[in-house]
């Protein structure tokens, strides 16, 4: 399945690159951003690009073997990003830009658990190298912590109900596969409209696997320290907890906010790529 980059002239638009600039994508995925980033820096122009997940950077680097004396793929967390950067050479940039979604192909394709249309391994983890995986959590995590997770990550309304039947379940028979869990969440929660039951719970599960809104947190700080004096740093989110820390991490900083409010994007758009319907892109300039 082809990976559609969201608000892709947005993006270029809100970071306004020109020729020789230095630019960061910390989230480099299909490299769809990316790609189209390199004409607006020219030859001389450089992009550090960070993914988290092996397969992107190895698959970049074979669908554009021929941009990569412009980029710099590098796996790596970008909650470590000011560390990347400086041993890549990119200690002020001129831009640098997170795209928070996750490619349709890593939905579909990764064999670790990501959808609820397929029943895979519960792994979830986009470093399959280290962490727990979400069956780990499902398994052995506290009721209480189950409960923590599906309200504040996934806004499930019937957190508690679902944590109660996670236990019940992985007291008779442990968690393994996505199967397993999408069987329990509908036994709870009844399909209502085009949002699949277990829609939330997935993204809540996947949040406190792979850490994503704290290395968020931690990342936001480390990119306006890197941007030289008027460098650009643009966020897109796909839901309203990532969106409301990028929105309160702005407001703090003594920066010109671009964005009054977050372009989303066209219904033109939308009907291409139903991804992009919850897009929020957010710019500040240091």
């Amino acid at each position: 399945m082809e990976h559609i980059s969201v608000l892709r002239e947005e993006v270029l638009h809100g970071l306004d690159p020109h020729a020789g600039d230095r630019i960061i994508d910390c989230t480099l995925g299909d490299g769809g951003h990316t790609s189209a980033l390199l004409p607006r820096v020219g030859a001389v122009g450089r992009v550090l690009a960070i993914d988290l997940d092996k397969q992107n950077i190895d698959l970049f680097k074979k669908r554009y073997p021929e941009t990569l004396s412009q980029v710099t793929p590098v796996q790596g967390n970008f909650s470590r990003l000011r560390d990347i950067a400086l041993a890549h050479g990119f200690n002020s940039v001129q831009g640098i830009l997170f795209d928070l979604g996750w490619s349709s192909r890593q939905f579909s394709e990764s064999g670790r658990g990501f959808s609820f249309m397929a029943d895979e391994p519960l792994d979830m983890r986009l470093d399959a190298r280290q962490g727990e995986t979400a069956a780990d959590v499902l398994n052995n995590r506290s009721c209480e912590d189950l409960e923590r997770i599906f309200r504040e990550y996934g806004e499930e309304p019937r957190w508690r109900e679902v944590a109660h039947a996670v236990k019940t379940r992985r007291n008779r028979h442990p968690f393994k596969t996505t199967g397993d869990l999408v069987e329990v969440v509908e036994g709870i929660i009844k399909r209502w409209g085009t949002l699949h039951p277990a829609t939330r719970v997935f993204q809540a599960l996947r949040i406190e696997v792979n850490h994503e809104l704290e290395n968020l947190q931690n990342a936001l700080p480390q990119a306006l320290e890197l941007l030289a004096p008027c460098g650009r740093l643009a966020v897109i989110s796909f839901h309203s907890l990532e969106d409301r820390l990028v929105k309160r991490f702005y407001k703090q900083c003594n920066g010109n906010i671009i964005t009054k409010k977050p372009i989303m994007a066209s219904r033109a758009e939308v009907l291409k790529n139903r991804r992009a319907r919850s897009a929020k892109l957010r710019v500040i300039q240091k």
